[in-house]
């Protein structure tokens, strides 16, 4: 099957998105899942939490009335990436929107950040979003029937660093830019877009649950809204993102920062 990609796209009723980092109560992935459930997508999430991504997936299922599968899984891993990818293929229909939200902070200085920090939060973050991106791609090309793939940056790659992560976590996410970038490239011919959402400061687990009334305050000094966001203003931008009205959008990263950057 071939894929007409001088035609606006539309996808079949019966699809599956594939969401990682849903595991966390306060995480984005959550409020994506949410989202895409009630837009009426089937859903695979995955996250090194099996246990509460399983309990989530089983919660969402019934109250959307979609299928979803929770699958616990180790995203660093490729072996574990193809296994979880072979589950999704024999239980839910095909994958054609796969979304990059794993995420580890890197709190650690340059003269801190030692061999095995680089190396987990490089994991994580670049590697990890690598083997999605390839696992989803290789199902969407064959498939024939185009897709999406939404990766997670962030505002620390143009700063170089913030309140909780420095200068590891920025290299990550700038490499994730360079993954968006190149995958757009690539596998435009086959009908899928690659886009970058870029999260400004976000009340989220990965901020160590550190933001008290204070800190926000402080970190939304230089933002004109005047305040930080929440998960579910994040979740927006990617359900646009992976739906069909974003067809023309692709290797772009977006901010979500309330215009803390503008370019």
């Amino acid at each position: 099957m071939t894929i007409d990609i001088h035609k606006v796209q539309e996808f079949p009723a019966d699809r599956t998105a594939v969401i990682t980092g849903a595991g966390g109560e306060r995480g984005i992935g959550r409020h994506v899942a949410r989202r895409l459930a009630a837009d009426g997508w089937h859903l695979a999430l995955l996250d090194i939490d099996g246990a509460a991504v399983e309990a989530f997936a089983a919660e969402l299922a019934e109250a959307a009335g979609i299928q979803a599968v929770g699958i616990g899984a180790d995203i660093t891993d490729k072996a574990a990436v193809d296994a979880a990818f072979a589950r999704i293929d024999a239980e839910l229909p095909p994958v054609l929107a796969e979304v990059n939200l794993a995420g580890i902070p890197g709190p650690q200085s340059i003269f801190e950040l030692d061999e095995d920090s680089w190396g987990r939060i490089m994991g994580v973050n670049a590697t990890g979003t690598l083997f999605m991106m390839q696992a989803a791609a290789a199902r969407m090309s064959q498939a024939g029937t185009g897709g999406r793939i939404v990766n997670t940056a962030s505002i620390t790659a143009y700063d170089g660093g913030g309140t909780f992560s420095k200068i590891g976590y920025a290299a990550a996410k700038a490499a994730v830019q360079g993954l968006t970038r190149g995958g757009a490239r690539e596998l435009g011919r086959y009908g899928i877009t690659v886009n970058a959402i870029v999260p400004g400061p976000i009340d989220t687990d990965i901020m160590g649950g550190k933001l008290t009334d204070d800190r926000k305050a402080g970190m939304s000094a230089d933002i004109p809204l005047q305040r930080v966001g929440q998960p579910q203003e994040v979740a927006g931008l990617i359900a646009f993102l992976v739906s069909e009205e974003s067809s023309f959008v692709n290797g772009d990263s977006i901010n979500v920062d309330g215009g803390k950057h503008m370019v």
